[in-house]
């Protein structure tokens, strides 16, 4: 059992939580908590290692589970003491296991339906529910361009509460690359402008590009340039605007009603 929280793989889940250069470079995250460890191995990807308190996953059936989903994974996996597990973890309250895993690799995206692109979204917690929204409804693809919030980072990871692992996400992406990759597709921003319209009003049956806007900005020049049409959810007199994750996942689940409508 590992007991020093100065031990090599305990220093290296820190460097990688607090690091978005090394998680790059290395194209490796962390991943903390019972449901999200559960997730990974479920998905099939072998972990690079895992620390686990097996006298706190003993106190729950869902950490016993996952002790046994544990003992048969091909990853490195290591029982630690509750201090160490406190060491690596990035929780006020941990729950006995974190895991450090390699980034999901992905076939090229074809013949999308619906793709999101994130737009300088700054907030993880945001990021990572749009990804779960985005998971729920089946979108194919994430786009974020550069700027935005890393999607591996602790927050976000656990935002996404596994989605993640789901659904196809390219980081980084320039503007020039994004319009040249969504050239195909009809192309929509969610913003309050003059010009937008309802987001019922849309045919969301094809192929379909949803743009979500910073936080505190809203879209970007590119952005707007790249959008074909501004769309916005109709609100109550006084309502300035929605979290840009809320929005985005009430856009989501129209385009999903009429793709199944269909």
């Amino acid at each position: 059992m590992i007991r020093s929280t100065s031990n090599n793989h305990v220093r290296t889940i820190r460097s990688l939580r607090d690091d978005r250069s090394l998680r790059r470079s290395e194209r490796m995250f962390v991943l903390e908590g019972v449901r999200l460890v559960a997730d990974l191995l479920t998905s099939g990807a072998t972990p690079v290692f895992v620390l686990y308190d097996p006298d706190q996953l003993a106190t729950t059936v869902a950490g016993q589970a996952l002790m046994d989903a544990l003992a048969h994974s091909a990853g490195a996996v290591y029982a630690a003491s509750a201090e160490v597990i406190k060491a690596a973890s990035d929780t006020t309250s941990p729950q006995g296991v974190v895991a450090v895993a390699q980034w999901p690799t992905w076939p090229a995206v074809t013949a999308p339906r619906l793709v999101v692109v994130c737009d300088h979204i700054q907030d993880p917690g945001n990021l990572g529910t749009i990804i779960r929204s985005s998971d729920a409804v089946g979108v194919d693809a994430i786009y974020c361009s550069v700027g935005s919030v890393d999607a591996y980072a602790p927050k976000t990871v656990r935002a996404s509460m596994g989605s993640l692992m789901r659904v196809p996400i390219i980081q980084d992406m320039a503007w020039d690359a994004l319009a040249r990759t969504l050239a195909p597709y009809r192309i929509y921003a969610a913003d309050g402008g003059r010009q937008s319209v309802a987001y019922t009003q849309i045919d969301w049956r094809v192929p379909s590009v949803l743009i979500v806007g910073n936080e505190a900005h809203g879209l970007s020049a590119p952005a707007r340039q790249l959008a074909q049409q501004t769309i916005h959810i109709p609100m109550r007199a006084g309502i300035e605007s929605l979290n840009a994750a809320m929005a985005a996942s009430i856009i989501l689940f129209e385009a999903q009603r009429q793709q199944q409508t269909n």
